[in-house]
């Protein structure tokens, strides 16, 4: 495993980096859009390599790097049926916007053909030609001017009555055609969404009969426990040189003011702690596992800039927040990310959904907190409940 650590290190020294583009005032970059494809590139660039490394030797076996993969595959498949139920959730609140403005179309409609038949029935009592009936009546010139300029008003408002009713039917027209046009939309969603959900099932049931074959490789819970220790320890060792980089930097990341917060953080994700800071081994030693529903919100707990965002092993879907001041918090086993790396975030902005990857056999969000690269007990830094 030695032999892969010199190849870490060269992620290690992209990780800073992306960290410098991310937070260095724009004095510093004149175009600010190139140097946003920039931190994308360099994001990029360490995510593949992170990759390569852990389709070597270091990573433990074929078994291992096939969770990997099935875990980003369901990441993404989570990701899509959440763009797909969001979408289907605006197009059912535009129909619904669009059925009411078809009623009061058709209540106006109603109204102005009403108002219609009011004045039809006016010039009917009138007789058939009232203009005739107006000339051979000629005994008082004023009431002949009364009644002209009472027609010429009537016809006046019957043409606009009629304008009306042709603006509201085509009105009518124009919204039927875009609901049918959602209405289309729906049934796409509703076939992709079946198809999705199959696709789904399908990757659930792979990756349980493989989190199975993980499992026969532990004769005993000391050996799987062992195993959980190494992942803590190479994590450990990413994230320590990615430290000691950044204390190196010339211009290191601004504050955010998170020490000013210490013990009023928002929780990340609301839920019960099964595992605390220190109690145990394994992955989840140096900070605290909240049991919470797949699928749950999880929020940053301060503003900050994303660092990193993919599968590590043991943790699975992992995303690192760089917040200044030396303070990073990690959020582990996410079922899939809502943000990509170099994205700046706010505190209670989502970042992912809480999941159980990384093998975990029920969903829950493992939460750590780093100053200068050592853990610290994130209890100390939430808010009590």
């Amino acid at each position: 495993m030695s032999k892969a650590f010199p190849r870490r290190e060269g992620v290690c020294r992209l990780l800073p980096l992306v960290l410098w583009l991310a937070v260095t005032p724009a004095m510093a970059v004149t175009d600010e859009r190139e140097a946003q494809q920039r931190i994308d590139a360099i994001g990029e660039r360490i995510q593949e390599v992170t990759r390569e490394l852990d389709a070597t030797g270091q990573a433990r076996d074929e078994a291992s790097e096939a969770l990997r993969e099935i875990e980003t595959s369901l990441a993404e498949t989570h990701r899509r049926l959440d763009d797909i139920q969001a979408q289907r959730r605006a197009l059912n609140d535009e129909v619904i916007e669009l059925e009411e403005e078809r009623k009061r179309l058709e209540a106006e409609r109603q109204e102005q053909l009403a108002a219609l038949e009011q004045q039809v029935d006016a010039l009917y009592r009138l007789g058939l030609t009232p203009q005739l009936k107006l000339l051979l009546n000629q005994d008082d010139p004023g009431r002949l001017d009364r009644l002209q300029t009472y027609l010429n008003r009537l016809a006046e408002a019957r043409n606009a009555r009629l304008a009306e009713l042709d603006r509201l039917d085509t009105a009518l027209d124009d919204n039927q055609q875009a609901l049918d046009e959602r209405g289309q939309r729906l049934e796409q969603l509703a076939g992709e969404l079946e198809k999705r959900s199959a696709e789904l099932a399908s990757q659930v049931d792979e990756r349980e009969a493989l989190l199975a074959k993980l499992d026969e490789r532990y004769a005993t819970k000391e050996a799987r426990l062992s195993a959980l220790d190494q992942d803590r320890a190479h994590a450990e060792q990413v994230l320590q040189q990615v430290q000691e980089r950044l204390a190196r930097l010339e211009r290191p990341p601004p504050s955010t003011a998170i020490s000013e917060t210490r013990g009023d953080l928002p929780w990340p994700v609301q839920g019960k702690v099964t595992s605390t800071f220190r109690q145990g081994r394994g992955v989840h030693r140096d900070g605290m596992l909240i049991r919470a529903a797949a699928g749950t919100p999880v929020e940053a707990v301060h503003a900050g800039r994303v660092v990193f965002a993919d599968w590590m092993r043991g943790f699975g879907n992992l995303l690192i927040i760089d917040h200044g001041d030396g303070v990073m918090t990690l959020h582990a086993h996410l079922q899939h990310f809502s943000v990509e790396v170099g994205a700046a975030v706010d505190t209670g902005q989502t970042i992912g959904v809480v999941g159980a990857s990384g093998g975990q056999p029920s969903p829950g969000l493992y939460f750590e907190v780093r100053r200068a690269g050592d853990p610290i007990d994130p209890q100390s830094w939430v808010a009590q409940r």
